[in-house]
């Protein structure tokens, strides 16, 4: 039986070294493995990063492209109800009589010819007056 025992034992110890061994041999696959799969994450996070970041471009390209077409809409918009608008004042200035600019501008002019006019006229009807005013006197 002793010997029994001690095979038993030398089982024993041999397991367990077996055992010591394997958890051994655990840790270093971990540590290699461990090693190749933190490269592998990495380069696919590289991945990753590059193409959001396309994304996030074309993103931006669409959104700055979606927002000069609503200013330009908006634009336009905002000049067609400005027409609008000076339209209806306009129709509204005429229908209680009120005179458009170039109509004044017109006006103005026929004003400022007419004054043209008079001044040269005035001079002769100056020289008129002080003629009648002599045959009066004498």
């Amino acid at each position: 039986m002793a010997k029994k025992a001690q095979k038993n034992g030398n089982d024993l110890k041999e397991t367990a070294n077996k055992v010591w061994l394997a958890g051994l041999g655990a840790l270093a696959t971990a540590g290699e493995e461990g090693g190749k799969l933190f490269d592998k994450l990495a380069a696919r996070g590289e991945s990753f990063e590059t193409d959001g970041k396309e994304q996030m471009e074309r993103m931006k390209a669409q959104a700055e492209k979606a927002a000069d077409r609503a200013k330009s809409k908006a634009s336009g918009a905002w000049s067609r109800f400005e027409s609008l608008i000076d339209d209806k004042v306009t129709a509204a200035l005429h229908r209680v009589g009120v005179p458009t600019r170039d109509e004044i501008k017109n006006l103005s002019a026929r004003v400022a010819d007419l004054s043209r006019k008079v001044e040269q006229i005035k001079p002769k009807a100056k020289s008129r007056p002080a003629a009648r005013t002599r045959k009066a006197q004498a």
